[in-house]
């Protein structure tokens, strides 16, 4: 079904000319070489924009590279230095420049005028051509120097007068070499290919995959029999998952094609994650905000969550919200990718599972705080040193598709988000939110009879960990009142035992509240404090429990939270 997809999404897109042709690819390259059509060398040109090491080549469109997994294999009018002019230090040298010749030889075997210039010029010293035309200490010599010779770039050739590059130029002839190549023979044993369901010749290794972060900078293989105790019946490599030639192009070039742009991908973790849609549509836009972050538009996660809430995708578009939606999470595996979730459905479900995540993250703010939600900075939050690259792996995964699929949170969110807040004794916006997302799903999914816990304070909440964390509060705002401009208060030093032990630290701060009660000159202030502990008292048992649940502990954290909002919180006159 995954490859399915990503087949159905090529097709989306070459319908709308947005991706590579069968047996094409896009390929940056940096330094074209021309030629006039005497095949005498004439300029280099340099397509690179930028500056310094920033420097990018121009993308064009090129027959699709080969997979160089062992072996000499030459690309089709383009590759590299190496390759084109045999230089290099290698035994090997003489043979690549041998190989990219027959490669072109091989693939144009009529006459070709094109082809016959490039190959006059490779075959009669073609350095040699190049280093006298050069002038000495130009710009020309120095790309020729320090960039061909040493980097070993990706290059081209060009008839000089004319505008593409020659693999663009001859694109018709190309595509003929890859017409007849799932022809079926009758002497030849065919197989079903398992995507399109039609007789083929399958492809023994299909191309590899790229930019999935953590594998391989050379691409890795989504599918790939490399031992011979995961073959069968004597086939051989992908032999045993039989995919048609251009079926296997269509899926691989969908995937890299996700995998490059900036608009179908995520970054979670360890775990590179690719979205798309059957249509295109403003939600699959959105789409990424819900859960990266972008420093060009830091606010962007605030505005899909508002569109998400003001009806966008829930009844404006009927014919949209029934396309369907597909998210695919890749994490690499040596030479080779796993597929860590895989998730379908129509938009619509999508949606109200978003949108349901959103509530259950809602939770009482200040006016400064502008609500950035996205999974990027729940995921920071819950990281050591706010770096979401600390964060466990499995923990991230597990929390995208509990998001996606609306099932609860991982325990280990939970788990995790206590640990910081006893580490760094700040309970913050983000990390109250989870604790009280985590704990309203929970109940919601597996009915239990606790009171599902409000955005804001909610003083008729009776659980005694909420109960608890209030009051630590606001023992922690009376210090704050009789010392003004304090530095460290009692959290820094308690919080850790007072939401995991109680009994062990609330009467030393009972007695401490004594003597910072009476340091307070306001009396006004200080009635209401003694009032807001007497309610909160009425709340509490007698004899204070020994210890608190993982649940009790992450209460206690949203009791404590919500009460400091609500001391900052301007009160109206009702």
């Amino acid at each position: 079904m995954i490859l399915q997809a990503l087949c159905k999404y090529y097709q989306r897109k070459a319908d709308l000319g947005e991706i590579a042709p069968f047996g094409f690819e896009y390929k940056e390259i940096p330094f074209i070489i021309v030629i006039d059509k005497a095949g005498d060398f004439v300029r280099i040109e340099d397509t690179r924009e930028g500056e310094g090491k920033k420097k990018k080549g121009k993308v064009f469109l090129v027959p699709i590279a080969v997979k160089r997994t062992r072996g000499i294999k030459a690309n089709l009018l383009w590759d590299t230095a190496e390759y084109i002019f045999g230089i290099g230090n290698k035994n090997d040298a003489a043979e690549k420049k041998s190989a990219f010749l027959n490669k072109i030889s091989e693939s144009f075997p009529n006459k070709n005028e094109d082809t016959d210039i490039l190959i006059k010029f490779l075959e009669n010293t073609p350095l040699e051509k190049i280093e006298t035309k050069i002038l000495p200490e130009s710009d020309i010599q120095k790309i020729w120097n320090e960039e061909i010779l040493q980097t070993n770039p990706n290059l081209s050739f060009k008839i000089d007068g004319d505008e593409k590059i020659l693999p663009d130029k001859l694109a018709k002839e190309i595509e003929k070499l890859y017409s007849n190549t799932d022809t079926v023979s009758e002497n030849t044993e065919n197989s079903v290919c398992l995507i399109t369901g039609e007789q083929c010749i399958p492809l023994k290794i299909h191309s590899s995959i790229k930019n999935v972060a953590g594998a391989q900078s050379a691409g890795a293989a989504l599918i790939s029999f490399n031992k011979k105790a995961f073959e069968s019946y004597g086939k051989e490599q992908n032999l045993n998952a039989p995919v048609s030639e251009k079926a296997a192009f269509e899926y691989t070039t969908a995937l890299n094609t996700l995998l490059k742009s900036s608009t179908n991908k995520i970054g979670i973790a360890e775990t590179t994650t690719v979205f798309w849609a059957e249509e295109k549509n403003q939600f699959e836009n959105d789409f990424a905000a819900f859960f990266g972050y972008t420093k060009d538009d830091p606010d962007r996660d605030a505005k899909a969550v508002k569109n998400l809430f003001s009806g966008v995708y829930t009844g404006r578009n009927p014919e949209q919200m029934d396309t369907s939606f597909y998210v695919l999470g890749l994490s690499p595996n040596s030479a080779r990718i796993s597929i860590r979730f895989w998730l379908q459905g129509k938009i619509s479900d999508f949606a109200k599972n978003l949108k349901q995540h959103f509530e259950d993250l809602n939770i009482t703010r200040s006016e400064n705080d502008k609500g950035h939600d996205s999974l990027f900075w729940i995921l920071s939050a819950l990281s050591q040193e706010d770096k979401i690259s600390n964060m466990p792996p499995n923990i991230a995964g597990s929390i995208v598709q509990a998001v996606l699929t609306g099932k609860p949170y991982p325990s280990t969110m939970l788990g995790q988000a206590l640990r910081r807040i006893r580490a760094t004794h700040k309970v913050n916006r983000i990390r109250a939110a989870v604790l009280k997302a985590y704990l309203n799903r929970f109940n919601r999914f597996y009915k239990k009879s606790e009171k599902q816990i409000d955005m804001a304070l909610d003083k008729e909440n009776s659980n005694i960990g909420y109960c608890l964390g209030r009051l630590f509060a606001t023992l922690e705002k009376i210090q704050e009142d009789a010392n003004p401009g304090l530095n460290a208060t009692i959290k820094d030093r308690f919080y850790g035992a007072a939401s995991a032990t109680p009994v062990t630290v609330f009467s030393q701060l009972l007695k401490l509240k004594n003597y910072h009660l009476a340091k307070i000159d306001n009396q006004g202030m200080k009635i209401k404090r003694e009032q807001l502990l007497g309610e909160i008292f009425t709340k509490i048992p007698p004899s204070m429990p020994p210890h608190l649940t993982m649940e009790e502990q992450a209460s206690f954290a949203i009791g404590y939270y919500h009460q400091r909002q609500d001391f900052f919180t301007k009160k109206t006159d009702n």
